[in-house]
């Protein structure tokens, strides 16, 4: 059994990458079988498993995202009451709250058994950078 924290700059609403990231700590594990847990210590933005071969998959899944729950500035959304962190804030939590906050990979010979074309990504939902944390857990 292993664990770490990983940290994940980000810049704005959009998916991150950190595929690369997550089969290093399984590697570094050194635990052939098992299953990683992956889990975001935060409200106001998820994790996807997503095809990373072309970018434009991520971009219409952000796009998607902005036209499903625009900002609460939009009178559409003027229903929100939770609008002190910006227009920004209450539709990143809706967000969240519709995908996941954590994922499991089953790992077999010391990799991740992920698709051909499959990629681990953080989903900020927020409009403004943040550091996010999410912590992995390597168990049998």
């Amino acid at each position: 059994m292993a664990q770490t924290r990983l940290t994940i700059e980000t810049s704005g609403q959009g998916l991150y990458e950190f595929t690369g990231r997550a089969a290093d700590f399984v590697r570094g594990a050194k635990q052939n079988e098992g299953l990683l847990t992956l889990f975001v210590r935060h409200t106001s933005c998820s994790l996807v498993i997503q095809e990373n071969a072309d970018p434009d998959v991520r971009r219409d899944l952000d796009v998607f995202f902005r036209r499903l729950v625009p900002p609460s500035d939009d009178p559409s959304m003027s229903w929100v009451v939770h609008t002190q962190e910006g227009p920004d804030d209450m539709p990143a939590h809706i967000k969240a709250a519709l995908s996941a906050v954590s994922l499991s990979i089953p790992v077999n010979d010391g990799r991740l058994m992920l698709g051909t074309w499959q990629g681990i990504y953080l989903f900020e939902h927020r409009d403004r950078p943040h550091r996010r944390e999410v912590v992995l857990h390597l168990g049998s």
